[in-house]
């Protein structure tokens, strides 16, 4: 089938999007990409392999099936300013779901993940990491991040989701979903697929250490000769001790500068959000656009993504 696909999560990272895919890919009448993240409209090296490449990404989807893929890169400006021309120039009109979490929340399990992936040191605590790696703030600048959208789009045509939502009520919030998306089925939520990419669980990468744990003979041998109180340990070394804990500065700043997004982006879901009433609002549920943001002209929507919170992004997939 040579036609894009019919919806698109489009982040944001560290929000539980790869639950989300995964659930969706158990319905009967979805087709999701095995490639979770394809970053085809954000990534350079991604687009370059054409559109060919992308749209065979569905190529095993069955006639009917609502062909969807999942790419938090799509929401990562400032870090790839080209992605929404890319994505309206191959879909003029597609649905998107963008899936927010509490903006400090999601800040930290960014830290913990980049942390593990070695873009941040090992010593680097997540004071000093919002001052090398800005993006970590500017990603859960969510009213930033969806304006553009709004702006080529349209409102009607993106679904807001809430991670603590989907948290506390995973059915009702899939209904919504597949609603939104024109299921035409009942579906079903999976409590016993368990959440991806859970971030207090990841071990920070090592070449050597990965090579030997992957390697099957090896595993069996460690399982078998090695108690696992013994394991554990081991992999404890390797592990954040705690939970990073943000000084209150930091903290009183981030509440200031989320504060200020948050309240746009209440607007225009006709609720008051703020940093301290986030969780409970979202968790209540019921939440839809209740008014479009001001237009903007397209010079000031460049100028936007440029004056918005910058770095370079060196994450993987979310």
């Amino acid at each position: 089938m040579n036609t894009p696909p019919d919806f698109i999560i489009i982040g944001a990272m560290k929000c539980a999007t790869s639950t989300l895919h995964e659930q969706l890919a158990l319905q009967p009448g979805f087709f999701m990409t095995a490639l979770k993240e394809p970053n085809y409209f954000s990534d350079d090296d991604q687009y370059a392999r054409g559109r060919d490449w992308y749209l065979s990404l569905f190529a095993d989807a069955r006639t009917g099936d609502l062909r969807g893929e999942s790419s938090t890169h799509y929401t990562k400006l400032p870090t790839y300013p080209q992605t929404l021309d890319r994505l309206r120039d191959h879909c003029p009109d597609p649905k998107l779901i963008y899936v927010m979490r509490h903006p400090i929340d999601r800040l930290i399990s960014q830290y913990v993940h980049e942390w593990s992936q070695l873009v941040i040191p090992n010593q680097m605590g997540i004071d000093e990491a919002l001052d090398a790696h800005p993006e970590l703030i500017a990603y859960s600048c969510y009213a930033m991040q969806l304006r553009p959208y709004f702006e080529a789009f349209g409102s009607d045509r993106i679904l807001p989701v809430f991670f603590e939502r989907i948290a506390s009520s995973p059915q009702a919030e899939l209904e919504r979903i597949c609603e939104f998306l024109g299921y035409p089925h009942d579906p079903s939520w999976h409590h016993d697929l368990h959440a991806r990419n859970v971030s207090n669980q990841r071990m920070r990468k090592n070449a050597l250490r990965d090579a030997i744990v992957e390697a099957p003979v090896l595993r069996q041998l460690r399982r078998a000769l090695v108690p696992k109180a013994v394991r554990t340990w081991v992999r404890g070394l390797w592990t954040l001790k705690q939970k990073p804990r943000l000084s209150p500065r930091q903290l009183a700043r981030l509440v200031d500068l989320f504060n200020d997004d948050l309240a746009t982006l209440g607007s225009w879901l006709g609720v008051p959000l703020s940093c301290p009433t986030f969780k409970d609002t979202v968790k209540a549920g019921g939440l839809e656009w209740k008014a479009a943001p001001s237009p903007l002209p397209r010079s000031s929507i460049a100028s936007a993504v440029v004056e918005s919170p910058s770095g370079s992004d060196h994450s993987s997939q979310a």
